[in-house]
């Protein structure tokens, strides 16, 4: 056990062991379940008689037991919010005698780098609680492993963070400065935890009883280092500014900024050619400015456009178009089963049941699909791409070439932009005897008997277990 200086104080009594059952939705077949799942995982008491833990830790939780140090006695806890975009969590207890003893952490500011921090847990399951010492060696923007899609600000400690310390406090000097969540493979005595900075916005996020999330800007930065471009720019050659290469969907964003653009200071902090800024002595990509402000909140931006200088002052809101290539959680996956065919929106979770791995070439248009055609045809994209997950055996599609795993473009000759869609197509499709569908990239056409299928459709259901044929 890792001793304490004279006279400090005691957080562990504070610190909480959290133990999960948990069960996650089957993305292939998706009226099934996996089976329920254990864990444990670690979290600390704040102000409010609140518990603060990582999202991760209790995501598609069926229960949730509490521990207090030392105490044998477990307690039943829910989640009261959850951010899954930064990894965090709040719980609560309603038996007070939870409470009885335990005193509420202090959260603290962002730790400098080469301080010294000691992380609390219950890792590895054990049911004691452990102390790691560490030393502060790194901040930046971190990709947060359990949205998937996202990256905030970060700091790299060589206190160790095993399975189970997810949660935990990262403490200095009596106050919490950080929540352990996460490690990387392969790298030795080396794990990561989220800043108090994103603690303090959540708290602040949910003071009116919802959690929004984390705003975004919606345009992609490039560096702007290149002597003759700053030149035809007319930039003066200071190192400053990163030029806006792409303005995604985000009605005010473009109204208001431009490509070519040069971003030179947000927030009051000035932008490096590398699209850096200076952040608490820590030199990180820009974006962590906009973590900083809450949804609806105002960010005044200086640009560089045609010339001169001129300021912006952008609204900042909540960005859910990208949703599909993160982790999904909370809510069950989409569905629709006709004549054997299994249909399900694309997204990272779906990919992850592919053989062979994401980029196998079979794979190929579904990732391009998912992660790329928004950047290079943003145009063509969908509102919800639509894919055939598998095809469950029967006579009424025994014939059909195609065997799953494959975009749907058209039903019926009706274009599938979201599931909506595709019930509609097949609804629509009874003045003929056959529903044709109609596969991209290469533009396959697989037909059904429509008179045949529908009669099969109950029977379908039932040799395989399905409840419903649909879920949306």
């Amino acid at each position: 056990m890792l001793s304490l200086p004279a006279g400090a104080a005691s957080p562990e009594k504070s610190v909480i062991q959290i133990t999960t059952a948990s069960q996650q939705p089957s993305w292939d077949a998706p009226w099934r379940f996996d089976s329920v799942r254990r864990s444990s995982g670690t979290g600390f008491l704040i102000s409010g008689r609140r518990i603060i833990t990582n999202a991760h830790v209790v995501s598609w939780a069926k229960q949730i037991l509490v521990r207090r140090y030392q105490d044998p006695r477990p307690y039943s806890a829910k989640v009261k919010f959850i951010a899954h975009d930064c990894d965090l969590a709040i719980l609560e207890v309603e038996d007070d005698r939870f409470f009885q003893g335990m005193e509420s952490l202090e959260i603290g500011d962002l730790p400098p780098v080469r301080s010294t921090v000691v992380t609390y847990g219950y890792p590895a399951g054990g049911e004691q609680i452990s102390y790691t010492r560490g030393v502060v060696s790194r901040i930046e923007l971190q990709s947060y492993s359990h949205i998937g899609n996202r990256a905030y600000l970060a700091a790299q400690t060589d206190a160790a963070i095993n399975p189970g310390n997810s949660g935990g406090p990262v403490i200095q000097d009596d106050k919490v400065v950080g929540v352990a969540f996460q490690g990387i493979p392969g790298l030795e005595n080396t794990g990561f935890f989220i800043p108090t900075t994103l603690v303090k916005h959540l708290l602040k996020d949910v003071e009116d009883g919802v959690y929004d999330g984390f705003p975004q800007v919606g345009v992609r930065l490039v560096p702007l280092q290149n002597p003759a471009f700053r030149q035809a720019l007319k930039l003066p050659d200071d190192d400053l500014g990163a030029r806006v290469d792409h303005i995604f969907d985000f009605p005010k964003t473009k109204e208001l900024l431009r490509r070519d653009d040069v971003l030179l200071k947000a927030g009051g902090y000035a932008v490096a050619s590398d699209g850096t800024i200076l952040y608490a002595g820590n030199r990180v990509f820009v974006g962590v400015v906009f973590n900083d402000f809450q949804k609806g909140e105002t960010v005044p931006l200086s640009l560089w456009r045609e010339g001169k200088t001129i300021t912006v002052n952008l609204p900042l809101d909540i960005y859910q178009g990208d949703r599909t290539e993160g982790n999904q959680y909370d809510v069950l996956p989409r569905y629709f089963v006709f004549g054997g065919l299994v249909f399900t929106p694309l997204n990272r979770d779906f990919m992850r049941t592919l053989a062979g791995g994401w980029t196998d070439t079979p794979n190929n248009e579904l990732f391009y699909e998912l992660f790329y055609r928004k950047h290079e045809s943003p145009l063509t994209i969908r509102k919800e791409p639509v894919v055939l997950a598998s095809i469950l055996a029967h006579g009424v599609n025994a014939n059909l070439e195609t065997r799953g795993r494959t975009l749907i473009d058209r039903v019926n000759g009706i274009k599938i932009e979201q599931m909506e869609d595709l019930v509609r197509a097949f609804n629509q499709g009874t003045n003929s005897a056959q529903h044709v569908l109609e596969f991209y990239p290469d533009r396959n056409l697989e037909c059904l008997d429509r008179v045949a299928t529908e009669a099969a459709n109950p029977s379908i259901l039932k040799t395989y277990g399905i409840s419903k044929d649909r879920r949306l």
